[in-house]
């Protein structure tokens, strides 16, 4: 079992920068992908950026690119997600997700979830 937590969320305006937390339990933390997800009210859940267990493969949605970056500190158990350059589009429940087995930008395949950390963006 792995438990996650998220924080880091608020509100800020537009143009403004956010970093997002989650802090894993287990001792094999090192070896799992993690993951960033968002919802928006109204709208299905979409990945944001994910990491393979090395850190050296990464992906991020197209309407991130340039302005979100996801690393992590595996000495900490702890991923994060720098955000830069807000939009109000970006408003949305930001969740960290854990996958034990593959690298993977699909939701259903990741195996655990946080609580989820809201995050607002005023124009």
């Amino acid at each position: 079992q792995v438990q996650l937590v998220e924080s880091g969320g608020g509100l800020v305006q537009a143009g403004g920068s956010l970093r997002l937390s989650c802090a894993a339990s287990g001792r094999t933390f090192s070896s799992y992908a993690m993951g960033w997800f968002r919802q928006a009210p109204g709208k299905d859940a979409e990945v944001v950026a994910a990491m393979n267990w090395s850190g050296d493969t990464t992906y991020y949605a197209d309407s991130v690119k340039g302005r979100f970056t996801i690393s992590r500190d595996d000495a900490k158990n702890t991923v994060y997600l720098q955000m830069n350059s807000l939009k109000p589009e970006d408003t949305a429940v930001y969740y960290c997700a854990v996958d034990r087995t593959a690298f993977s930008v699909v939701a259903h395949e990741y195996d655990y979830w946080g609580q989820g950390t809201q995050v607002t963006v005023s124009s």
